[in-house]
C-alpha cells in the first residue's frame, strides 16, 4: 500500500508520515521549506521526500507517476494567519487559499485519475474545527478550511461510484508550530475550554487518519471527523 502525504516534514503531516510508515505503507512525503526536517524524516522512516509547493498546480501534476498512483492521499499541508479581515493584505488572503484550499484541490486532481482507473482509493483532507464553526480574527483561515469541508463532501458523492472514499479530519487545538505563537496563558485557556482538558497532539490526528484509511472504515465517506477533545460538539 502506498500513501502520499503533503506537509510531511513537520507537525501533523510528519506524525502521519511516521505512523503510516510504521503501519507498513510506502510513504511519499511532500514538503516545501523544511528541508532538514524532511531529510531527517527520510532517514528515520525510509519515507521518500519530495520538495513541492502544493499551491503550484503544475508542480503537483509533474510529480512522478509512481507517486501520484497512490492508494491513500492525505492532505496535511496548511498555513494559518490571524488578524482582522480588514488588515490582511490581498497577498496574504490569496496565500491562505492557495495552500489550504487550492493546494488540497491540486493534489486531489492529480491522484484521482489513478484511483478511478483502479476503482479504489482513499482521500483524506485536513480542515480545522474553525472550518466548522468559524473563528474571530481568523475569518479567512476559517473560510479556507470551510472550503475544504465542502470539497470533501461533494467529492465523496462524485467519487463514491468509483470506489473512492473521501473524508475530512477537523483538528482542534494541536501542539504544532502553527500554534507556537500562542502564549502560555492563551494555551491554558484553550486547554480549559476543551472538555478533555488537554491540548491535542499530532499523533492524535495520525491515529485517526490511519483508521480512516483502513478497511475498518470501509463504509465511511463524506464525513468530517472532529479530533478536538470535544471543543466543537
Amino acid at each position: 500500500m502506498k500513501a502520499l502525504i503533503t506537509g510531511a516534514s513537520r507537525g501533523i503531516g510528519r506524525a502521519c508520515a511516521e505512523a503510516f510508515s510504521a503501519a507498513g505503507y510506502q510513504v511519499s512525503g511532500l514538503y516545501l521549506s523544511s528541508g532538514e526536517a524532511a531529510e531527517n524524516l527520510a532517514d528515520g522512516t525510509g519515507c521518500r521526500v519530495i520538495r513541492a509547493d502544493v499551491a503550484d498546480a503544475e508542480a503537483i501534476r509533474s510529480l512522478p507517476g509512481d507517486v501520484l498512483d497512490t492508494d491513500v492521499l492525505l492532505c496535511c499541508a496548511g498555513v494559518s494567519l490571524s488578524g482582522l479581515v480588514t488588515d490582511l493584505t490581498d497577498g496574504e488572503i490569496r496565500r491562505l487559499f492557495d495552500v489550504n484550499f487550492f493546494g488540497t484541490l491540486h493534489c486531489i486532481r492529480a491522484v484521482v485519475p489513478h484511483m478511478v482507473r483502479r476503482k479504489s482509493g482513499v482521500i483524506l483532507t485536513v480542515s480545522s474545527m474553525w472550518g466548522q464553526v468559524g473563528a474571530s480574527c481568523e475569518s479567512v483561515y476559517s473560510a479556507s478550511k470551510a472550503a475544504v469541508i465542502g470539497l470533501t463532501k461533494s467529492l465523496a458523492k462524485e467519487l463514491g461510484p468509483s470506489g473512492i472514499r473521501v473524508c475530512c479530519i477537523a483538528p482542534g487545538v494541536i501542539d504544532t508550530d502553527m500554534n507556537a505563537s500562542l502564549s502560555a496563558e492563551e494555551l491554558e485557556a484553550l486547554r480549559l475550554d476543551t472538555p478533555l482538558e488537554r491540548i491535542g497532539t499530532p499523533e492524535d490526528i495520525a491515529e485517526t487518519a490511519l483508521f480512516l484509511a483502513s478497511d475498518r472504515a470501509r463504509f465511511i465517506t463524506g464525513q468530517v471527523i472532529g479530533v478536538s477533545g470535544g471543543f466543537v460538539i
